[in-house]
């Protein structure tokens, strides 16, 4: 059993006096720390007792591409970073260490490798394997052969992730090292996700989380469909990885309550070991929540904000406060990909759609996971493709802004130029369907590509306006396509909780409410809404007591939560009348694309070079 910090729940904070005589009339606060690990950089937020956040740093991390398609990191390389942005975070913003009671990890949901005999890293980098970049980023699109092998056993547990498992996931990652690895290195080898990886290096404990090994390693909860031991023996053995069973599946955390523990965000997964104190500039004894995948943590910090919604958008049979408002809450977590994370009483199965995921968040509840596979890199692809792009930098940094707000400020003066009655206006003719990288929901098809209609000559800016406008307004439709998915299939959600740095663009914002027809909630803490949902985690776990029992996490967001803004759909009925239409035109390109496939795969079937 995990050590316990042998604090007794309560939610009010520990108030100790300072000996510092300038102090005296501030007396020292519990403070909290989510550490989340993106794609490019960890960051650390400190939170205090009221959720107000009290210190923020980030820091890049490396990322390695040894060929296309290829991604890798290191948890020597992130934790390195996460020893930095702690000790800046505090330092920085003069918070005494001696202060912090709880710590909680997020991050992308990336394989980590290990060594069982030595706790090392293993590397993952083809053909020599012999050097510390032991992680397979999400993004990571290496295991094509082993992703269509894994999904074409009809197994049972693919209902749990929309019907086909995603290249993205980690249990295809596994395959191939398992095909590409020396066999002796890979028999030494065990494996996490990221998060779990994080908690691991903290504690020194083989505590697994439920979002991690639920989400995104094929673990269906003990008891669901019949599920016995969580991990699915037939399942494993069917794909070739028959080896991970032994033991009763020592490798990937073992069996919940025989040779394994499973969590539920924010549960006491252990304490801070003597050796990452030392490191992160801490005290050891620390509580560490169980961590969560990033998109997750995002949900955690957004949806149990109390703000003023319409009608219809909250449900009148419950209080404001009441968990029952979440179930009509869809996380947006966007940044270089979106991810849409809603919450159910019930399992709600969706096609395209990942889950529904039990107790990955909170216990008896389900969660469900929807996404772009590429926003913000979308965004940023057109962009830096156009003609007019650098032309355009330039003009953005000679005026000492992004080039996102100078581009909105260059559609608001064209569309005052031509006297148009919106921004949606200078589009009406230009569709623009952007599944450049594949999608992910709600059709889940990775061959799924880019088409134009109303391409022409121009490459003045106002034509990289007009490309980049129409980006914004296919993110926008296709949210608006994965909510009525979602909620065709049973789910509620009638309003949009944003957080990551998408948050920032206001055209798109409004954009994305008047598609959708549901306001947008954008987060106080717009940098860090992500960051702030794992401090919460460790809150949740600084609240267990001796007999193993804490504050309930929708108690803790209720409480931690901070209100932002509302960004309401647009009123103007002509500009509803041209989004409908223009809704209905996205439609037919996404499944045009992909019959126009279908024939001319079937015309060239047989067709064989001489």
């Amino acid at each position: 059993m995990a050590s316990l910090p042998f604090r007794q729940a309560r939610p009010q904070p520990l108030r100790r006096v300072s000996t510092d005589p300038h102090n005296e009339l501030n007396p020292h606060m519990d403070h909290f720390i989510g550490i989340d690990v993106g794609t490019g950089s960890a960051r650390a937020c400190i939170i205090d007792h009221t959720g107000d956040i009290k210190g923020l740093a980030t820091e890049n991390i490396g990322l390695w591409q040894p060929e296309q398609g290829y991604y890798e990191q290191s948890t020597t390389d992130i934790w390195r970073c996460i020893c930095i942005v702690v000790q800046r975070a505090l330092n920085q913003h003069s918070i005494d260490p001696a202060t912090v009671r709880g710590i909680g990890f997020d991050a992308t949901c990336s394989l980590a490798v290990f060594a069982e005999d030595t706790d090392d890293p293993v590397s993952v980098t083809a053909p020599a394997f012999d050097n510390d970049r032991n992680v397979v980023l999400w993004l990571d699109h290496r295991p094509v052969e082993e992703t269509k092998k894994i999904n074409a056993t009809g197994h049972n547990l693919l209902r749990y992730v929309g019907g086909k498992m995603s290249i993205e996931m980690e249990i295809p990652k596994v395959l191939w090292l398992k095909n590409n690895m020396p066999p002796e290195l890979f028999d030494r080898c065990k494996f996490y996700d990221l998060a779990d990886a994080l908690t691991h290096m903290a504690t020194g404990t083989e505590t697994r989380s439920y979002c991690s090994t639920v989400c995104k390693q094929g673990y269906v909860p003990v008891g669901v469909d019949g599920s016995v031991k969580g991990w699915q023996e037939d399942f494993l053995t069917e794909i070739g990885l028959a080896d991970l069973t032994e033991d009763n599946f020592r490798r990937v955390g073992g069996v919940d309550g025989v040779n394994g523990k499973y969590l539920s965000a924010g549960e006491l997964a252990g304490t801070l070991s003597d050796k990452a104190a030392r490191e992160l500039g801490l005290s050891p004894g620390i509580a560490i929540g169980s961590g969560v995948i990033d998109a997750y943590a995002g949900w955690v910090g957004t949806v149990g904000a109390k703000v003023v919604l319409g009608e219809g958008e909250i449900s009148a049979d419950y209080d404001k406060g009441h968990i029952h408002q979440a179930f009509s809450r869809l996380a947006a977590v966007a940044g270089t990909s979106t991810c849409h994370i809603a919450m159910s009483p019930r399992p709600v199965f969706v096609d395209g759609v990942w889950g529904p995921y039990k107790d990955v968040i909170i216990p008896d509840y389900w969660m469900a996971e929807g996404g772009q596979s590429a926003t913000g890199e979308l965004l940023k692809h057109v962009l830096e493709t156009h003609p007019a792009f650098q032309e355009t930098l330039s003009m953005s940094e000679s005026l000492n802004t992004n080039i996102y707000d100078y581009l909105n400020q260059h559609l608001h003066e064209m569309a005052g130029r031509a006297g148009a009655p919106s921004l949606s206006w200078l589009g009406r003719h230009f569709f623009f369907y952007g599944d450049l990288f594949g999608n992910r929901s709600p059709i889940a098809d990775p061959d799924m590509t880019g088409a134009v209609i109303g391409l022409s000559s121009d490459k003045s800016m106002d034509g990289l306006a007009l490309y980049y406008y129409a980006t914004m307004e296919f993110i926008a439709l296709q949210t608006r396509q994965i909510i009525a998915t979602m909620n065709a299939a049973g789910h509620q959600i009638s309003s949009i909780f944003m957080s990551g740095s998408q948050c920032q663009n206001a055209v798109l914002m409004s954009l994305m409410a008047t598609a959708c027809g549901v306001p947008v909630v954008i987060p106080r803490y717009v940098h860090a809404a992500v960051a702030h949902g794992a401090a919460m985690l460790g809150a949740k776990a600084a609240t267990t007591d001796k007999h193993g029992e804490s504050e309930k996490l929708w108690s803790i967001m209720s409480r931690m939560s901070k209100p932002g803004r509302s960004v309401k759909p647009g009123k103007d009925a002509g500009e509803r009348r041209l989004l409908d239409v223009k809704y209905r035109v996205f439609l037919e390109q996404c499944h045009t694309q992909q019959a126009y496939r279908r024939e001319v795969d079937e015309a060239t079937a047989d067709w064989k070079a001489a």
